[in-house]
Order: C-alpha cells, then sequence, then structure tokens
C-alpha cells in the first residue's frame, strides 16, 4: 500500500511539474502564479503548497527532472557499442527523443534558470555540464581534426546550439523527423569540421588531450553526477 502512494505521489508531481512547466512557457515565470498552477492542476493551492512550498521549487524541481531525464537518455547512448561517427549520431537522436513533448521543459531551462538562487543555479550548471561532457567527448573522437584542442567547446556548443533550438521550427509529420534530424547535423559537424577547423585556426584544431587533462575532466564530472 505505501508503495502505492509513493507511485501516485510522484506522477501527481510529475503531472504539477509539466503543467507548471507550460504555464511558465506561455507566461513566463512572473506572469504565472502559484494560483494559476493549481487552478491548472484542477488541486486546491493546499494540496499543491503539500507538494511545494513556493513557485521557486516548483521551477528549481521542473529543471532538475528536465535535465536528469536528458542525461539518463544520453548516458544510455554512450554505453552503446558503435564507431566514433555512429555513436556522434546516436547522443543527438537520443537528447532530440528526450526533447519530445518537454519543449515548455526545454523553453523553460532556457529562459528562467538564471531566475533561480546561485546555489540552485550551480547544481542545474552542474547536471548541464554533464551533458556538454558527454557530447565533447564523442565529438572529440568522431572528429579528429578537432580533438581535444581549442576548437572542441564550440564545436561541441555549436552542436548543442542546432540541437536544442530545434523546436523552434520542428513539427512533427513535416520534413525530417527526429533521427533524420540527428544525421542531418551530426554530419554537418564530421563531414565539415576539418575544413572549418583549418580556415579558423590553422595547425592548431587537433590537440590530443594530457592524461591529466582527461583525469581532471572524470573527475569533475563524477562531482556533478553527485550534485
Amino acid at each position: 500500500m505505501a508503495r502505492t502512494r509513493a507511485q501516485d505521489y510522484d506522477a501527481k508531481r510529475l503531472a504539477i511539474l509539466h503543467r507548471a512547466a507550460e504555464l511558465f512557457a506561455q507566461h513566463g515565470y512572473s506572469g504565472t502564479s502559484i494560483t494559476m498552477i493549481a487552478a491548472a492542476c484542477g488541486v486546491s493551492k493546499a494540496l499543491l503548497y503539500h507538494y511545494y512550498p513556493d513557485k521557486e521549487a516548483v521551477l528549481f524541481d521542473i529543471l532538475s527532472a528536465h535535465l536528469q531525464t536528458l542525461i539518463t537518455a544520453v548516458e544510455a547512448a554512450a554505453r552503446i557499442e558503435a564507431d566514433p561517427d555512429t555513436r556522434l549520431q546516436s547522443l543527438a537522436a537520443a537528447l532530440l527523443e528526450a526533447y519530445r513533448d518537454a519543449d515548455a521543459e526545454h523553453q523553460v531551462q532556457i529562459a528562467n534558470l538564471k531566475l533561480l538562487p546561485a546555489d540552485k543555479q550551480e547544481q542545474l550548471r552542474a547536471m548541464e555540464r554533464v551533458l556538454v561532457g558527454v557530447f565533447s567527448e564523442a565529438i572529440a573522437a568522431a572528429v579528429p581534426a578537432v580533438g581535444h584542442g581549442p576548437l572542441l567547446k564550440p564545436m561541441t556548443m555549436s552542436l548543442f546550439g542546432m540541437l536544442n533550438w530545434h523546436y523552434l521550427w520542428f513539427r512533427p509529420g513535416k520534413g525530417l523527423d527526429r533521427a533524420d534530424y540527428a544525421r542531418l547535423v551530426t554530419r554537418l559537424v564530421t563531414a565539415g569540421a576539418a575544413e572549418a577547423a583549418a580556415a579558423v585556426a590553422p595547425g592548431t584544431a587537433s590537440v590530443a588531450a594530457p592524461a591529466s587533462a582527461v583525469t581532471a575532466r572524470t573527475a569533475r564530472t563524477r562531482r556533478a553526477r553527485g550534485a
């Protein structure tokens, strides 16, 4: 019985978070009240306060739950045995699939994370760094011209830019599906990276990562996962 109650509690909590994310995306964080969230969820304010003490706690949990979903999906894709190109494509596809039905949460992450207190922001930024780290290592392996050199970060963030803003134009059933778009953007990176690297930083694109740097990155990632 206790397990059933716990499952019911979690299901209601997730429903509250999703509806609140839709309201934040539509009206903005400052334009959404606890009263509006309760009404949209069909519950009383008293019941909503049973789950969350204030609107800030709702926002933090929306972003934390969303980022954890993304991390879980991407790390699962990263564990699949595949050549570097296929792994990078699988990561992109996993991220896009995790964005399915989460446009509101994604918009809230982009627009409202900065509204939280600094300590809460840092917890979420640490989760974002885990995502970036997984993609960075995949790009370094798939694009030898970039490797662990100075262009790895801009290359990684460029890929994220193409993936993160797809919700502005992507419409299911029209044009490319998510898997096709994952192939498109990763191919843009892998096929054009060498020429782009040579154009902006001749002779400096690829630099093997020192063992100490790899160890430091691994330690930072482990600390972030434990945050």
